[in-house]
Protein backbone atom coordinates (compact mmCIF):
# COMPACT_ATOMS: atom_id res chain seq x y z
CA UNK A 1 0.00 0.00 0.00
CA UNK A 2 1.07 3.62 -0.66
CA UNK A 3 1.02 5.67 2.40
CA UNK A 4 1.06 9.65 2.11
CA UNK A 5 3.63 11.19 4.29
CA UNK A 6 3.00 14.44 5.92
CA UNK A 7 6.93 14.60 7.53
CA UNK A 8 7.88 17.58 5.41
CA UNK A 9 4.38 19.54 5.87
CA UNK A 10 4.24 22.71 8.20
CA UNK A 11 3.00 21.48 12.21
CA UNK A 12 -0.52 20.34 12.11
CA UNK A 13 -1.26 21.40 15.77
CA UNK A 14 -0.43 24.72 17.62
CA UNK A 15 2.62 24.67 19.37
CA UNK A 16 1.74 24.10 23.28
CA UNK A 17 -1.24 22.42 22.50
CA UNK A 18 -2.23 18.69 22.31
CA UNK A 19 -3.87 16.97 19.94
CA UNK A 20 -6.49 16.55 21.18
CA UNK A 21 -6.99 20.35 22.28
CA UNK A 22 -6.58 21.05 19.12
CA UNK A 23 -9.11 18.98 16.83
CA UNK A 24 -11.95 20.10 19.17
CA UNK A 25 -11.39 23.12 17.91
CA UNK A 26 -11.80 22.12 14.33
CA UNK A 27 -14.25 21.31 11.90
CA UNK A 28 -15.23 18.08 10.04
CA UNK A 29 -13.98 17.81 6.48
CA UNK A 30 -16.60 14.86 6.43
CA UNK A 31 -18.82 13.12 8.54
CA UNK A 32 -19.19 9.46 8.67
CA UNK A 33 -20.83 6.75 10.82
CA UNK A 34 -18.10 4.66 12.24
CA UNK A 35 -17.66 1.07 13.01
CA UNK A 36 -14.53 -0.25 14.71
CA UNK A 37 -14.03 -4.12 14.12
CA UNK A 38 -14.34 -6.27 17.71
CA UNK A 39 -11.37 -7.32 18.65
CA UNK A 40 -12.61 -10.62 18.15
CA UNK A 41 -12.69 -9.96 14.53
CA UNK A 42 -9.16 -8.46 14.06
CA UNK A 43 -10.58 -4.99 15.77
CA UNK A 44 -8.01 -3.10 18.31
CA UNK A 45 -7.37 -4.51 21.70
CA UNK A 46 -8.16 -1.16 23.74
CA UNK A 47 -10.54 1.72 22.81
CA UNK A 48 -9.18 4.89 21.26
CA UNK A 49 -8.94 8.26 22.69
CA UNK A 50 -9.56 11.88 21.56
CA UNK A 51 -6.65 13.10 20.01
CA UNK A 52 -5.83 9.26 18.33
CA UNK A 53 -5.67 9.28 13.92
CA UNK A 54 -4.42 6.76 11.72
CA UNK A 55 -4.19 5.97 8.11
CA UNK A 56 -7.40 5.46 6.36
CA UNK A 57 -8.13 3.83 2.72
CA UNK A 58 -10.60 3.96 0.31
CA UNK A 59 -10.20 0.57 -0.79
CA UNK A 60 -8.69 -2.64 0.85
CA UNK A 61 -6.93 -3.60 -2.04
CA UNK A 62 -3.53 -4.23 -1.70
CA UNK A 63 -2.39 -0.89 -3.46
CA UNK A 64 -4.46 1.23 -2.02
CA UNK A 65 -3.60 4.95 -0.74
CA UNK A 66 -3.29 5.21 2.95
CA UNK A 67 -3.97 8.85 4.00
CA UNK A 68 -3.65 10.45 7.54
CA UNK A 69 -7.35 10.70 9.30
CA UNK A 70 -8.14 12.21 12.61
CA UNK A 71 -11.67 11.30 13.87
CA UNK A 72 -13.37 14.15 16.20
CA UNK A 73 -13.75 12.29 19.13
CA UNK A 74 -15.22 13.74 22.78
CA UNK A 75 -14.86 10.28 24.39
CA UNK A 76 -13.58 7.15 24.52
CA UNK A 77 -14.66 4.45 21.25
CA UNK A 78 -14.03 1.03 22.09
CA UNK A 79 -13.71 -2.12 19.89
CA UNK A 80 -17.38 -3.27 18.34
CA UNK A 81 -18.93 -0.05 18.68
CA UNK A 82 -20.63 2.28 16.07
CA UNK A 83 -20.65 6.05 16.69
CA UNK A 84 -21.00 8.86 13.61
CA UNK A 85 -18.21 10.80 13.92
CA UNK A 86 -16.69 14.18 12.18
CA UNK A 87 -13.02 13.49 10.73
CA UNK A 88 -9.89 15.87 9.51
CA UNK A 89 -7.39 14.98 7.07
CA UNK A 90 -3.82 15.68 5.94
CA UNK A 91 -2.40 16.39 3.08
CA UNK A 92 0.73 15.77 1.41
CA UNK A 93 2.99 14.37 -1.16
CA UNK A 94 1.18 16.31 -3.89
CA UNK A 95 -2.22 15.75 -2.97
CA UNK A 96 -4.64 17.95 -1.20
CA UNK A 97 -6.47 17.67 1.33
CA UNK A 98 -9.56 18.41 -1.18
CA UNK A 99 -8.41 15.23 -3.07
CA UNK A 100 -8.39 13.08 -0.46
CA UNK A 101 -11.93 13.99 1.23
CA UNK A 102 -13.12 13.88 -2.60
CA UNK A 103 -11.80 10.63 -3.23
CA UNK A 104 -13.33 9.04 0.41
CA UNK A 105 -16.51 10.71 -0.49
CA UNK A 106 -16.47 9.01 -4.16
CA UNK A 107 -15.95 5.45 -2.57
CA UNK A 108 -18.68 6.17 -0.32
CA UNK A 109 -17.26 3.98 2.54
CA UNK A 110 -13.30 3.86 3.74
CA UNK A 111 -11.36 1.97 5.94
CA UNK A 112 -9.30 2.65 9.38
CA UNK A 113 -6.15 1.09 8.96
CA UNK A 114 -3.36 0.18 12.19
CA UNK A 115 -0.81 -2.45 10.82
CA UNK A 116 -4.33 -4.32 9.54
CA UNK A 117 -8.00 -2.89 8.84
CA UNK A 118 -9.51 -2.43 12.75
CA UNK A 119 -12.57 -0.70 10.81
CA UNK A 120 -14.82 1.15 8.32
CA UNK A 121 -16.82 4.02 7.62
CA UNK A 122 -19.81 4.97 5.53
CA UNK A 123 -19.47 8.90 4.70
CA UNK A 124 -22.68 10.39 5.76
CA UNK A 125 -21.87 14.23 4.80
Amino acid sequence: MAYVSTDSEPPFFPTGATRAESLQKMSPHLVADVYLYPTSEGGKKLAVLPGWGCPCSPSKSADALLCDCWPLLEGPFAPGERRRVGFVFLHGNGITREDIVAALRRAGTFYLWESHFIGEAVVVA
